[in-house]
């Protein structure tokens, strides 16, 4: 299965996204964000499957929430940037 990251500014930032999809229905994964895409800092990012990945975006936006940037993980566990 296809899995996106999408990465936040803080956990508490994470926290609220997690939230905001699951009200909706949708299942969400908090975890730290691998330094390979967290930059500065310790990040924080939300997992959330492809097939949830547009419903996810559109509640978030309604929500007031939007990412800092989303990420796919490829088969290979290697991850690319998605722009949005």
């Amino acid at each position: 299965m296809v899995y996106y990251l999408i990465v936040c500014r803080s956990l508490t930032y994470a926290q609220r996204t997690a939230a905001a999809l699951e009200r909706v229905g949708i299942g969400a994964h908090i975890l730290r964000s691998p330094k390979l895409i967290a930059g500065e800092g310790c990040g924080y990012s939300v997992k959330v499957s492809e097939r949830n990945l547009s419903g996810a975006l559109t509640a978030l936006s309604r929500a007031g929430l939007s990412p800092k940037r989303v990420f796919i993980i490829a088969g290979d566990g290697s991850y690319r940037e998605v722009r949005l």
